[in-house]
């Protein structure tokens, strides 16, 4: 009976991109697109997930895919609770009573109201108690770095709508900065620059594609070798396929890579001189889905002249460190955010 209570503890990476639930004793169970598809009339949850994604720029009128969360944050309070307790559900299949308690990962830079909403979207979703944890933190821990020591540990986490930046020592953030520029202002960049030098519109999932393929923040060896890309051309609204090579790709995501580059010297800049000599010793740790954009740590060495290391498992990193807040729920209570009311009656 015991087990089964423990078990019942989860933690969620509630990304832009991709929501991750961590199970106590199970480790990551669930890693899904963060998207919903609903019945524009009555409002019922007609997909989840990776059901939902596929039906994104498919679905006729009266379906309706949306992505919940929007740089970080909820935009759509509802779609998102919805979101929440169906991965509930899958987790904890045949458990009605389930009342986990539940850790979220939210960017550091959000407003106590958006908080609090995430907050609420986790009770309505049926958990006990929710806390609340920093994403760069929730990285570094997942990372393996030695957060709770009194030494500089510095992150750069690129997600979907945020990129958080901090510098961690002695269990807490010394300095951070969040901004609303990550993966998703990557593809919208190359939708825009396809719009305006070839006049042809891409969809979001094309775009992602061609990140993924194609993107990089560095010169590399396959810079100039072309490849196709299909969109609809917007004189004549037909198919029609251009090609482009990853060095124009990367022409593309120069602004938004530049403000991620930004953001990361910003930070080394307000950083206490001690806990920067200790970033120089052991490097910046480089996690989330950017992570794994080509050169971005080439990009980051030679822009800062510090050492950069992506983490192990960059996409996993965050569910892993929230996950480790669940497993040794005593040690790591110092960087949670627990609800300030109290436990209501029957939560």
């Amino acid at each position: 009976m015991a087990n089964s209570i423990i078990g019942r503890d989860m933690a969620v990476d509630l990304g832009t991109a991709n929501t991750l639930v961590y199970v106590r004793g199970r480790g990551v169970v669930l890693d899904e697109p963060s998207v919903v598809a609903l019945h524009e009339q009555t409002g019922e949850v007609l997909a989840v997930g990776r059901d939902a994604k596929e039906m994104v720029g498919r679905t006729p009128d009266h379906i309706r895919a949306l992505r919940p969360l929007r740089d970080g944050v909820i935009a759509d309070f509802e779609a998102t609770e919805q979101m929440l307790r169906w991965f509930i559900a899958r987790v904890h299949r045949r458990r009605y009573l389930a009342r986990p308690r539940m850790v979220v990962c939210v960017p550091s830079g959000i407003t106590p109201v958006e908080r609090r909403a995430v907050q609420e979207a986790g009770y309505q979703a049926g958990a006990r108690r929710v806390f609340i944890v920093e994403e760069p933190m929730a990285a570094a821990i997942g990372a393996g770095l030695p957060v709770h020591r009194p030494t500089g540990n510095m992150v750069v986490d690129v997600g979907g709508g945020t990129t958080e930046v901090a510098v961690i020592s002695l269990g807490g953030i010394v300095t951070s900065l969040s901004i609303r520029t990550a993966g998703d202002d990557l593809d919208q960049a190359i939708i825009t620059w396809l719009k305006k030098e070839h006049a042809l519109m891409l969809g979001e999932r094309t775009a992602e594609e061609v990140k993924t393929t194609l993107g990089s923040a560095a010169p590399g060896p396959e810079d100039d070798v072309p490849h196709r890309v299909r969109g609809r051309d917007l004189v004549s609204g037909l198919p029609r396929t251009v090609e482009v090579t990853a060095a124009q790709v990367r022409e593309a995501l120069a602004e938004p890579l530049h403000a991620i580059v930004d953001a990361v010297r910003v930070t080394l800049d307000q950083t206490p001189p001690e806990l920067a000599g200790d970033i120089m010793d052991r490097g910046i740790v480089l996690t989330g889905g950017g992570a794994l954009l080509r050169g971005l740590d080439d990009r980051l060495r030679a822009e800062t002249g510090m050492p950069v290391h992506v983490a192990d498992d960059p996409l996993t990193s965050v569910a892993l460190g929230a996950g480790r807040c669940v497993e040794e729920f005593e040690a790591l209570q110092q960087v949670l955010v627990a609800d300030r009311r109290a436990v209501r009656s029957g939560r």
